[in-house]
């Protein structure tokens, strides 16, 4: 029993760290080959942690060689448009200039209730509001709405908005993001003075962050 769980848990750290190699993109919107991939994992990790009999290197190798050959098509799909287009597929428009292409339906097996579930996936309740729709090679369905019906934007009435910049956590359950204090140039006693102006110290607080205008937002942890 304990030797199955000890396997179990190196397995699950061989299969996390292939899976980080082979970048964030598999824990979001795989392309077909990378989703053949990941199962594939799965499944020769799950022999020899079911069967303490099988030594542990008949999952681990074929494993590394996955991850060999995913490197190897991700450059290849980096290189050449034809081959990324052979393994991932090409995007297939749905709508075209406000119609519905049936052809392109049927020959994705795509039904007209599906892609209207998509449509409101994208906000869209309207299919008369949509002017494209475009499903990509991972699957998903990028909807471009109409002029008219599109959201207006600060440019559409010549407004320059304020530069906002990107928000950083300064403190995370309590934990000091030391990092991001030596990013926007600040240290510990200017994050504490900041913190206890609302009425606790950075190691009680829930979240902290900062901002690009330089405001604050603060909460403290409720124990």
């Amino acid at each position: 029993m304990i030797i199955t769980f000890i396997r179990a848990i190196f397995l699950y750290i061989i299969v996390l760290i292939v899976m980080r190699l082979m970048g964030k993109r598999e824990i979001g919107q795989l392309q077909p080959f990378e989703l053949a991939i990941s199962i594939m994992i799965a499944d020769l990790a799950s022999i020899p942690m079911a069967d303490s009999g099988i030594p542990i290197t008949n999952g681990i190798i074929p494993i590394l060689g996955l991850l060999v050959m995913h490197l190897i098509i991700s450059v290849i799909n980096i290189k050449s448009i034809r081959a990324r287009e052979i393994i991932c597929g090409k995007p297939s428009i749905l709508i075209y200039r406000g119609k519905i292409d049936e052809k392109v339906l049927k020959k994705e097996r795509f039904t007209i209730n599906e892609l209207q579930e998509r449509l409101r996936g994208n906000n869209v309740v309207n299919i008369g509001d949509v002017e494209y729709a475009i499903l990509e090679t991972n699957g998903q369905v990028t909807v471009i709405q109409k002029p008219n019906k599109r959201t207006t934007t600060p440019e559409d009435f010549d407004i320059m908005p304020e530069y906002e910049g990107i928000p950083y956590d300064l403190v995370v359950d309590g934990k000091i993001m030391y990092d991001n204090l030596k990013i926007i140039e600040k240290n510990y006693e200017w994050l504490k003075k900041q913190v206890e102006k609302f009425g606790f110290k950075p190691e009680q607080a829930l979240i902290v962050t900062l901002d690009g205008k330089g405001r604050i937002f603060c909460q403290k942890k409720e124990s």
